[in-house]
């Protein structure tokens, strides 16, 4: 064999090798672009995925915030309504008069005189308005006088200094206390469900004795 063929089968050897290798590392550069590709689209989806989670998060954010936000102003709104017939029912109630408020004024008087022992010295406190028909009730009882005004809608405050006690039997104390007593009601009537009762709860006062630290002016 001669040379001349020997170095053209060494060429057509190197050339099919080169072939090979070409052929190889194109196939290995399709498979690098096909992962790369299938990367590429499952990070894609990914992300996809991930904005359309925050979307739906910040939607539902939201509509809870917003949801959350007409709750409360209804909630408000039925507070302003209930605050509104509660102040309207306090005047009709500051409003009653003649035998009526004679007769309501002299039976919170008999029930605030079961606090205080027979003969006591008490001293009774009301309305401006009601000076008179006071001063007429007092002269009714042994060691009770009619002592000034007292800041309310009607009724009496009674005070001993000698038993230390004072009753609050005022129409103001009794309204509160009917009031409180019957807020479900009066909210159930006004709209379709009593659900603003514990919000729209005042403070109320209490018909009891109280000690002289009790509250309300008496001058």
């Amino acid at each position: 064999m001669s040379l001349d063929t020997v170095a053209e089968d060494i060429k057509d050897e190197a050339r099919e090798d080169a072939d090979e290798i070409r052929a190889e590392g194109e196939r290995e550069a399709e498979r690098i672009v096909a992962e790369a590709e299938d990367d590429a689209e499952g990070i894609v989806s990914e992300r996809e995925a991930e904005v359309d989670r925050r979307i739906a998060q910040e939607r539902e954010r939201t509509l809870s915030s917003a949801n959350l936000e007409a709750k409360q102003k209804r909630l408000e709104a039925r507070r302003d309504v209930l605050e509104d017939v509660r102040e309207r029912a306090s005047e009709e109630v500051g409003a009653i008069d003649g035998d009526t408020r004679a007769e309501l004024t002299r039976r919170l008087l008999d029930d605030a005189a079961t606090e205080f022992g027979e003969g006591s010295d008490v001293r009774l406190y009301g309305r401006a308005d009601d000076e008179a028909l006071l001063a007429d009730l007092v002269s009714e009882y042994d060691g009770y006088e009619y002592a000034g005004e007292f800041d309310c809608l009607g009724g009496v405050v009674a005070e001993s200094e000698a038993s230390r006690v004072r009753v609050n039997n005022t129409f103001d104390s009794v309204f509160a206390d009917v009031w409180e007593n019957n807020l479900k009601g009066v909210s159930d009537r006004l709209f379709e469900n009593g659900e603003t009762e514990s919000e729209a709860k005042t403070d109320t006062g209490t018909r009891a004795a109280e000690r002289e630290n009790g509250d309300g002016d008496a001058t």
